[in-house]
């Protein structure tokens, strides 16, 4: 087993027990075993037990998916079957929806508070004039409210509103009042607090019961928890609140091809029912709502992101160590460092997609 595995990772230069950064350094001779019978979930759980190491984790990934590898070991049974679950199953009912929040989300404020920038993004920064996180988050926040064209005395929903990053930024810097929804008790509770004093309203609500009309509607990291069995749903949310001359804006991971479930690793231990949505899926379910405004493409900030992310974890984790164990430290720094390696190979997008209603009498100029 140990050189059938040697053989396929030989294919992305990969070596065993080698001397280069992206090389693995196996810690226990079963792991072959085990990563040849349970693919990436496997790979993933194995590292957080300690079996494995690598120097380099984010270039591992990345030559790992340059060429396909992780499709060319053997999915286990449990595998196929989160395959048919989710092709046969809402994995994002109202009630599932919130799964993501309790088990990711909800992990701990001051896990994000020592991670994240100074407004709390928790999404893709804009680095095209920027050299820091706090730069390229707070211009990916003046990017959004220039593309929904903000202007004093608006209203705007904003679906996931995080710790009120948005709400926050546009309320002091575009004078609007924002409605922000989110399904984590931990996010409400502290978005709170940062919005205290301004035309902010914060709810523990689900995007499909609110009713209320809106100027701007927009959504930044949340699509990814829609799920395809709820994207049509989605839009025709977002059309009935918002208003007749209205813009509506996305910004979301997304995926080469369509899929109807998520990574297995990623969605055991990371984002709950998640999934990534391809353009078609995205086409289509907009189709005779919405007409098409303008697509950002900018996927590859999110390695940048993802890395100073990663960095501020590990220079902050003395701080907050006492809140969880070794193997929460090295799950949170597998999903980082696996999804820097994901963009920095092009298998991931983030995109940045506006809308406006299909009667519309407004006309659009795109901004970069």
């Amino acid at each position: 087993m140990k050189q059938a595995l040697q053989d396929l990772v030989k294919q992305a230069d990969i070596q065993i027990n080698g001397d280069l950064p992206w090389d693995i350094q196996v810690k226990n001779e079963d792991f072959y075993k085990r990563v040849l019978a349970g693919g990436s979930l496997a790979l993933g759980e194995s590292y957080m037990d300690g079996w494995w190491e690598c120097e380099a984790l984010d270039q591992f990934i990345d030559r790992v998916l340059s060429i396909d590898l992780d499709q060319k070991v053997r999915n286990s049974k449990s595998l196929l079957w989160s395959v048919v679950k989710a092709k046969l199953f809402n994995q994002q009912t109202r009630t599932k929806s919130k799964v993501v929040g309790e088990k990711h989300y909800d992990v701990g404020n001051d896990l994000y508070q020592q991670m994240l920038d100074k407004n709390m993004c928790y999404s893709c920064g804009y680095w095209k004039e920027a050299d820091n996180l706090d730069d390229a988050q707070e211009a990916k926040l003046d990017l959004i409210c220039k593309k929904l064209k903000l202007k004093p005395g608006m209203t705007v929903l904003d679906i996931g509103c995080g710790w009120g990053s948005f709400a926050k930024f546009a309320a002091e810097k575009y004078q609007v009042k924002v409605v922000g929804l989110t399904i984590s008790k931990e996010q409400a509770k502290l978005a709170k607090e940062r919005c205290e004093g301004l035309d902010v309203e914060i709810r523990l609500q689900d995007y499909r019961d609110v009713n209320e009309k809106f100027d701007r509607i927009l959504s930044i990291g949340m699509f990814e928890h829609v799920g395809c069995k709820n994207y049509r749903e989605y839009f025709k949310t977002v059309n009935r609140c918002l208003k007749d001359n209205g813009l509506t804006l996305i910004h979301t991971i997304a995926g080469n091809r369509s899929v109807t479930g998520t990574e297995p690793w990623i969605g055991k231990y990371i984002f709950a029912n998640s999934m990534l949505p391809s353009a078609v899926q995205i086409t289509k379910a907009y189709e005779g709502l919405f007409r098409l405004e303008d697509w950002h493409n900018f996927g590859t900030y999110y390695d940048t992101t993802l890395m100073a992310w990663h960095k501020n974890f590990n220079d902050n984790w003395e701080k907050i160590k006492d809140n969880y164990d070794e193997r929460f430290f090295r799950m949170w720094n597998y999903y980082l460092l696996c999804c820097a390696g994901s963009f920095r190979c092009h298998k991931n997008q983030l995109w940045q997609i506006v809308f406006s209603k299909v009667k519309s009498k407004s006309i659009y100029e795109s901004i970069r």
